[in-house]
């Protein structure tokens, strides 16, 4: 799987729903020099776990936009069953009320460009192409920065859902690092002190200085 981090976030066009509406022409380029972006890919819409952070996000979405990051969500569905899911009362299995951007990845070249994409696609030598599993995206985010560069990737299977907290944790950590240039080490949270990257800093991090 190619790592991403540390490189420009694969650009694409595609259509999105936000709320009421269908959105012709959608891109994470909107956000250059605006907003960090996290940009999540969950496998198909009306499931079981994929709600579950569908809402999560949205329940946090204060958090975020108070740390200036836009929530995005991708996958593999259309746009018109994005509008059906979130047009669903969640008691019924939808997303009603839940308000940032969901991108239709229908022809699956976004997914595949984050290489998050799962099944195996193969041609014959006749050209006759083969499919095993379902071409459907697993449960991949990315912390993309003001300049479009992704600084953190995780990639789940299946039926591994995400930690919301985890997700802001990095996030405060980008930034911490961005603001103080203090390092984050092992289990650091918002508000902890930070390491400088020299021998000297180690020292006083391990010391309490």
């Amino acid at each position: 799987m190619p790592v991403l981090v540390g490189k420009k976030a694969p650009s694409f066009t595609a259509k999105a729903v936000q709320g009421e509406n269908i959105i012709e022409e959608f891109s994470l380029e909107q956000y250059l020099g605006k907003k960090y972006v996290v940009f999540f890919f969950y496998p198909k819409d009306f499931t079981f776990v994929c709600p579950t952070e569908l809402h999560r996000f949205q329940e946090e979405l204060a958090e975020f936009e108070a740390r200036n990051v836009a929530v995005v969500g991708c996958s593999t569905d259309s746009e018109f069953s994005h509008w059906a899911w979130l047009n669903t009362p969640r008691e019924k299995g939808g997303i009603q009320g839940v308000k940032y951007p969901l991108v239709a990845d229908i022809n699956k070249t976004i997914s595949e460009d984050y290489d998050v994409l799962s099944g195996l696609e193969d041609f014959d030598e006749e050209g006759r192409r083969s499919v095993e599993g379902e071409l459907v995206a697993y449960r991949g985010l990315f912390l993309i920065d003001l300049e479009g560069v992704v600084r953190h990737q995780v990639v789940n299977d299946m039926p591994l859902g995400r930690s919301i907290r985890e997700c802001l944790r990095v996030v405060d950590a980008l930034q911490h690092f961005e603001q103080h240039g203090e390092v984050c080490p092992m289990d650091w949270q918002k508000g902890d002190k930070g390491m400088t990257a020299d021998h000297g800093g180690v020292s006083d991090y391990l010391s309490g200085k």
